[in-house]
Order: C-alpha cells, then structure tokens, then sequence
C-alpha cells in the first residue's frame, strides 16, 4: 500500500470459508488486495481504506469524518464485503436507546422466562452512523463495547465476536441537534480519518460509473469479492506483534506526545494512552509496507490520524485558525528525529 502523506494519513459474523494463510507473506498480499477490490466501489479514498485496515491489524476503531455524501458508509460496507466479514448498520438518532444497540432481555410468555436478543454491536463490523446524533447516554453503550469487547446485560457479560471494530462516521460541518462526543469516548478510537471531497478527476470517474449502471447498494453486483478473511488477519497481526520498536523510536513516539502536552495552542495534549496508540499503528504500517521494523517515517505517517482527536485547541487558537493537524505537524517540524 502506497505511503499516506502527513496530511492525509488516514488504512464482526464469521467467515463462510476462511483460507489459512500460509505465512505473513500471503497474509499481507490478501489485505494489499483489499484496495483494488474496495476501488471498485470507492473511488479515491485510499487513505481511509489503508487507516481501516490499520485499525483491524491493531484490534482498534475509527472515527470517519466528512461531510455527506463522500462515500464513508459506502467505504466501510465495501470493507466488509472484501474481508467476508459480517457487518451492521445503526443510524444514530436522538431517540435511540442504549438497547437498541447492545440488546436486551425479551419476556417469553410461552416458558415465562427471559431470553437475550443480541444487538447490532453483536457483529464483526459496526458502522454507527452520525454517532453525534444520539445523546451521551446512548453513546456510552458503545464504550464497554469498544474497550472489554463485550456488553453488561443484566450483570452477564456478553462477548462480542472477533475481529470487532466500530467505524463511526460524523458530519464536521453540521452541529445543531448534536452531541459532541466526549474526550473519553473520542480516546476510545484509534484513528480519526477524514473523508475528503473527491478530485475533480475522481468525481468524473464517479459519474462515469453510475451512468454505466453502478448500483451502491449492490456490492455483489459491481463485482466486489472477499480477498481475505479472519485467518488473513490472525496471521497479519501476529506478524505486526513481531515488528521491532527501537529504544529510539520508543523515545521519539513519547517526545512528540509530550511536545502536544507543552503546546501553547492546546489546553490537552495527547495522553500515555495516545503515545501507546501511534506506536501500534506505526507497526502496523511497517508491517503492511513490507518491513519488520518501524522507522520514524512510519510514526509520522500515522501521527495525524492517530492523534488528532486526542487534543483539544484552546479558545483563542481556535479563533486564529488553529487547527489540531496543524499543531501536531508543527511538533514533528520540531521534535528531533532519531537517526
């Protein structure tokens, strides 16, 4: 998979039949694949294509953003398609109530007991959609979720099935009848990824292929097929837990997330959490590129998405035009580079 820039680095059911891989090699061939067989929905999101499939490596979860229409719940149902696994969809409303996404427990008159009717989170691959729609209560119901991988029901954890990631989408430009997530829930999310408008090129290409009869909602029928499955992750993330991390990097990962803490510009910095963030995804990366060893490029590459919802801008920069992408591109300009 092509390098992301700085600016824009961004990569639930069980499988029919999964194929075992034979090693790390094949592993990393199959998730390679997932971009030309996703390009045949998506057109021009690479970056968020490679951003989730970091996520998956690092068992992690992503909060998309962009505005309507580019393609996010597209994305993320082409993702499932080509990874044969299971997903579900929940539109996030004002009215929705933590059941509604967890579960709950039915009355059965016919034997006068309570039974367990799983939830939509009872899936390989959630796409909560405009999370920041739903009150903070029902918003809470996905932290359990997304931290222990499992949901409370009356006193009885449940587990959720494995691989597990939320992919939550936002609208950034859109704030009234919204619920901006709070900073703990935004640190539950490994990535934050922007969606960007397309091209003037890709949009052409977009129109091009609905002219000729792309349809959407039919994934099957635009020819999308699963070029990897549970296995192909297993093996790949055996492999990332194996990619080395140098003294020196591990100082370099910790010097940047520090640098945010004594930022002028933020009132919080990215936290140890953070820093223990952009050192999986750094691995990931690595491992994806083709080596088993992470590089301070690597950390750079995946330092915007990985901690730009980890900070919080104070007032007055926000008024000059301060940004989150800003601030963390101006800490690695400073903070030295191992050599």
């Amino acid at each position: 998979m092509s390098a992301p820039t700085p600016e824009t680095a961004e990569p639930a059911g069980v499988a029919a039949t999964p194929v075992a891989p034979a090693d790390s090699d094949s592993a990393r061939a199959s998730l390679e694949a997932l971009r030309s067989e996703i390009a045949k929905a998506v057109v021009g999101q690479d970056p968020a294509v490679t951003g989730l499939v970091v996520a998956l490596l690092c068992r992690g979860h992503v909060l998309l953003e962009g505005v309507p229409g580019v393609a996010k719940t597209l994305l993320v149902r082409a993702l499932a398609a080509s990874l044969e696994l299971d997903t579900k969809r929940v539109q996030f409303t004002p009215d929705l109530m933590p059941s509604d996404v967890t579960g709950s427990l039915v009355y059965d008159a016919r034997n006068s007991e309570f039974s367990f009717q799983p939830g939509p989170v009872f899936t390989n691959l959630l796409l909560a959609d405009e999370i920041n729609r739903t009150p903070p209560k029902t918003q809470s119901s996905l932290l359990e979720a997304m931290e222990e991988r499992q949901v409370t029901i009356d006193g009885s954890p449940r587990p959720l099935p494995d691989p597990f990631l939320v992919a939550a989408t936002q609208n950034p430009v859109e704030y009234e009848g919204t619920y901006p997530l709070p900073e703990a829930q935004l640190d539950r999310f490994l990535l934050k990824l922007t969606v960007p408008l397309p091209s003037r090129e890709d949009e052409i290409n977009v129109l091009t292929r609905h002219a000729d009869g792309f349809n959407p909602r039919d994934l099957e029928g635009a020819g999308i097929r699963p070029v990897a499955g549970p296995a192909d992750l297993e093996a790949a993330r055996a492999a990332v837990a194996k990619t080395s991390v140098s003294p020196e990097i591990a100082a370099y990962v910790v010097d940047i997330c520090r640098a945010t803490r004594e930022s002028p510009s933020l009132t919080l910095g990215a936290s140890p959490r953070g820093a223990t963030a952009l050192l999986s995804t750094a691995r990931a990366w690595a491992w994806l590129t083709g080596r088993d060893y992470v590089t301070p490029d690597d950390v750079k590459a995946l330092a915007l998405p990985t901690l730009r919802h980890r900070i919080q801008l104070r007032p007055e920069a926000e008024m000059e035009g301060v940004t989150a992408d800003s601030v963390i591109t101006a800490v690695l300009a400073h903070v030295p580079v191992p050599r």
